[in-house]
């Protein structure tokens, strides 16, 4: 319980260590940096976002979301959310509204969300969360994953009850494969591991040879990604990086920064974020 409590100490510090105090800020809107498998140009607006491929042209209309300096716990107000899931059946978005302390689910033609989790503050009950950081929906299992980090678990929920499916762990990145494989990162023991509903254990993926910047370790992993390929990337958030690990292989490839932390072209600043555009 001791070694508990101190682990959820310095990641409740970790956590405030952002003061959204510090930020004069309006609107917000969710932006994502993506690999990309062919050139992409972004002219980003606040309510219009128009992206060009070489293959393809869409556009991407943004909702704007109040997030001042007064209180904003309302459900048309977000509060510092982290990640987000997109369902693409009914295009509803979950977020995990992280300093509110819950997760949210806005269907596409709301102007405002349903809290699903976390309706009761911050802590450590079963009905509450504290700063979640990642939300997944599991279609084939009808649920959704939460990794819940400062109480250091990852918690699954259905329509009628929640199961914690690992403890002691802190987890900023969840992700999910075709197949129904769920991956974790575990930003203290530096690894990712994955697992499915009714295994016994989970299975190392990446990482697992201690801290370090060497192509077989990860420093601090935080979100992560899996393309149709199963290929993990990974947001190797100390080591300024992001990395490719492809199915089976016992060490990653650097596809972005990794050239020390820095805002140049070639470099990255503790990334916590990564999308793959197919």
């Amino acid at each position: 319980m001791g070694e508990k409590q101190t682990k959820l100490k310095n990641h409740e510090e970790l956590s405030e260590s952002v003061n959204p105090n510090s930020y004069q800020l309006k609107h917000s809107t969710i932006s994502t940096a993506t690999i990309s498998k062919t050139p992409i140009t972004i002219q980003s607006q606040l309510q219009l976002q128009e992206i060009q491929t070489k293959k393809n042209q869409f556009q991407q209309v943004a909702i704007s979301v109040t997030i001042g300096n007064e209180k904003r716990h309302q459900l048309n107000q977000l509060s510092y959310p982290w990640g987000i899931f997109i369902d693409n059946d009914d295009k509803s978005i979950y977020i995990a509204d992280s300093w509110n302390h819950r997760i949210v689910k806005w269907k596409s033609d709301s102007n405002k969300g349903k809290i699903i989790a976390g309706e009761n503050g911050r802590g450590n009950q079963n009905n509450q969360l504290s700063w979640p950081r990642d939300i997944i929906f599991d279609k084939e299992n009808n649920s959704f994953i939460v990794s819940d980090e400062t109480n250091i678990l990852v918690i699954r929920y259905t329509d009628t009850n929640q199961q914690i499916i690992i403890s002691n762990i802190v987890c900023w990145g969840l992700t999910i494969d075709k197949n129904g494989y769920v991956y974790a990162s575990d930003y203290e023991k530096h690894e990712v591991r994955r697992w499915k509903q009714g295994d016994k254990e989970r299975e190392l993926i990446a990482g697992g040879n201690g801290r370090g910047n060497h192509l077989n370790q990860l420093n601090g992993p935080t979100f992560i990604f899996i393309d149709e390929d199963f290929s993990l990337y990974i947001s190797d958030s100390l080591n300024h990086r992001v990395m490719k690990w492809r199915k089976d292989a016992k060490e990653g490839i650097i596809v972005a920064g990794g050239n020390g932390q820095g805002n140049s072209l070639r470099q990255l600043s503790s990334p916590q974020g990564v999308i793959v555009d197919h």
